[in-house]
């Protein structure tokens, strides 16, 4: 058993700067834990290869030598090697079509999968993340999004001192700005015609919870779904406050037989829910997706909506950050997850047709598919902080043994997707999307 640990180049992406375990985390796996790290050379990682030298790990072009290689995005079909163990965001658990033929050649191969999103606690809880870091990029993009199309709208507004997140040297640096623009909109306030300005999330996660943190420096107030609904009632508003608004699962579906909402049978059977979420969407001027979707949910903004919705005039809704971003998911209109290097598009809902950038008719779509990659510093030291405890156990473990009899700690134990290149009990129901 080799406990040769191998951490991966990402290539996925051109601006695919995280690790999942930094210098300092290696350095204290190698002089606490007598482990042996190989790291493949990367130039553009946030992280530079004399960092992790001096942290005493090796670098080199390839990771022959090592039994365990750790990475962050999908691998290459051509990158596994029989028998080894590899730890990364697989994205496989959905049955993802684009995905299913790396899985193939890892099942041949006879690897050993261990999947991130999968290592949970007992209450189901993901133990290793960056979602708090997707909420963060996500919001902190949204906002310059926000400013550069309210500027194609006539609208001078402290937004347009933001800048898209990567440009921060880290996330201190990005919330300082934001909060001095936070300050401005306290003393001057928003144009009056944007009044009330609302932000609303879907979701109340690792990832809202992220995104609330950004928009949390600048003044704020929260309030309920219901209220959104009564604020175009109210005599006067503040136009220096922002009202914001967080939605759960009640208030974006009801169930089709008119029955009250009840969360355990919404997950258990979500095809007997349909969407309720579009009372809400006229009264936003902001909306920050951020919670789970598959395709057995509602959509809660779909195409068709969105032409009725343009059908009488531009609407108060300016910008969809959209943190989930599911592909033609739970906001139809996001057709495609972007890249940092071109991360917005205009949907237009009368020809269906997205067009990169900020300008042209129709609704901003912010839809970066790697958001903790735009603070891949601060991303990284956080996602290792969690993930530092097992690799020792991962490291020690002798995969060749039966999965029953495999020394893991549990959470880790649920997450392995693959072993020995058959799919874990658990996941015996990718194979009907392997056919």
């Amino acid at each position: 058993m080799s406990k040769f640990i191998g951490i991966r180049h990402e290539d996925k992406y051109v601006m695919e700067r995280r690790a999942p375990l930094t210098p300092r985390h290696v350095e204290r796996l190698i002089k606490g834990k007598q482990l042996d790290f190989v790291v493949e050379t990367s130039a553009k990682r946030i992280f530079t290869d004399e960092e992790y030298i001096r942290a005493g790990a090796k670098i080199s072009d390839n990771l022959g030598e090592c039994s365990v290689i750790l990475g962050v995005k999908e691998m290459p079909v051509t990158f596994f090697e029989p028998g080894k163990t590899y730890v990364f965001f697989s994205h496989v658990i959905k049955g993802q079509p684009y995905n299913m033929p790396m899985l193939k050649s890892m099942m041949e191969l006879g690897c050993n999968l261990i999947d991130y999103e999968k290592i949970v606690d007992e209450q189901g809880r993901r133990l290793i993340f960056f979602g708090r870091y997707a909420g963060l990029a996500g919001m902190i993009n949204s906002l310059w999004s926000l400013g550069l199309r309210l500027k194609e709208y006539g609208f001078d507004t402290p937004f347009l001192k933001i800048t898209q997140a990567h440009h921060y040297a880290s996330l201190d640096e990005a919330k300082k700005v934001i909060s001095e623009v936070g300050q401005e909109i306290a003393e001057k306030g928003l144009p009056e015609e944007l009044r009330p300005f609302t932000v609303g999330f879907t979701g109340y996660g690792n990832v809202s919870q992220g995104a609330q943190e950004i928009l949390g420096l600048l003044p704020v107030k929260e309030i309920s779904p219901e209220k959104l609904l009564e604020l175009k009632d109210r005599d006067y508003l503040p136009n220096n406050l922002i009202y914001k608004v967080v939605f759960k699962e009640e208030h974006l579906s009801a169930h089709n037989d008119g029955s009250s909402f009840d969360l355990h049978d919404y997950y258990a059977h979500p095809e007997h829910y349909h969407s309720i979420f579009e009372k809400y969407i006229p009264h936003l001027s902001v909306l920050m997706n951020c919670m789970y979707w598959d395709a057995r949910y509602p959509r809660i903004v779909t195409k068709d909506y969105m032409e009725q919705l343009f059908a009488s005039g531009r609407p108060k809704l300016t910008v969809i950050g959209d943190v989930t971003c599911d592909p033609d998911g739970s906001i139809e209109i996001t057709h495609k997850g972007t890249e940092i290097e071109d991360p917005i598009f205009v949907y237009n809902p009368v020809t269906r047709q997205p067009a990169m950038g900020h300008t042209g008719e129709g609704m901003l779509v912010m839809a970066v598919d790697i958001l903790p990659s735009e603070l891949p510093r601060d991303s990284s030291n956080g996602f290792a902080d969690a993930l530092v405890n097992f690799v020792k156990p991962i490291a020690d473990c002798d995969f060749s043994e039966e999965f029953e009899d495999l020394d893991l700690p549990r959470a880790i134990k649920k997450a392995l997707i693959l072993h020995r290149g058959e799919l874990t009990h658990d996941f015996k129901y990718i194979e009907n999307y392997l056919k």
